[in-house]
């Protein structure tokens, strides 16, 4: 099946966490390079590698990554993986929920990230307000992209992706939701506070964590 469709724009939000002057960065489902052109017009020097299972996308992001690799991040032999992760920055923009066991990946990198380095990741909110609306219609239908892409195997929200995060020793140090221009969303948000009430949760919680579309985390490979 072919991966969501490539595209020259980069998430500034998470460019914003990936430390600077890195000396290794690896980005995990690295598309055609446009997060690695833009970071590495700040930081030159850096060892930007890509990994990209769609060869096609590899092939286009060799122009600007010092390496692209095209392969299945979870079938990588133990050598070329232990070799490749022993890093000061691992990107996963928009990539965990693409995996059939990002808890089983991120497990694997945590030991061979270099001191003081960091796990940054963009990850999609399955409890966004559309989502909910579709499932309460029963029109849960997968799509080309967005939040429901057909390639997605792993769904998370706020919750769930701190939750990640901890149960595979790693600290969350700094998060941001990424919120857009959705005037639609208003006529829906009133349900979603009563349904809330009547799950005897925080209706308030519940309304703003349907509000962003995704979640933009630092993580960091100290457990303490």
């Amino acid at each position: 099946m072919k991966q969501t469709p490539a595209h020259d724009f980069y998430n500034s939000d998470l460019l914003a966490y990936i430390p600077p002057n890195c000396q290794r960065v690896v980005e995990v489902g690295c598309s055609t390079g446009a997060l690695a052109r833009a970071y590495l017009k700040s930081s030159p020097g850096c060892e930007y590698i890509g990994i990209e299972i769609d060869a096609d996308y590899a092939e286009a992001a060799r122009g600007t990554c010092a390496r692209v690799i095209p392969a299945d991040v979870e079938q990588m032999p133990d050598g070329e993986f232990n070799e490749l992760f022993s890093s000061d920055c691992v990107v996963f923009g928009d990539t965990l929920e693409h995996l059939r066991d990002p808890w089983a990946v991120l497990r694997r990198i945590k030991p061979l990230l270099r001191e003081n380095a960091r796990v940054v990741a963009c990850i999609p909110n399955a409890q966004h307000w559309s989502v909910q609306a579709r499932l309460a219609c029963g029109l849960f239908r997968y799509e080309d992209s967005g939040l429901l892409d057909r390639t997605h195997l792993r769904w998370f929200t706020r919750a769930t992706s701190l939750e990640l995060f901890e149960t595979c020793g790693y600290r969350v140090v700094a998060g941001r939701p990424r919120l857009f221009d959705e005037p639609a969303r208003e006529s829906f948000l009133p349900a979603i506070r009563a349904m809330a009430t009547a799950a005897g949760f925080d209706p308030e919680l519940a309304v703003g964590d349907a509000l962003p579309l995704q979640y933009v985390f630092s993580a960091s490979a100290a457990a303490g």
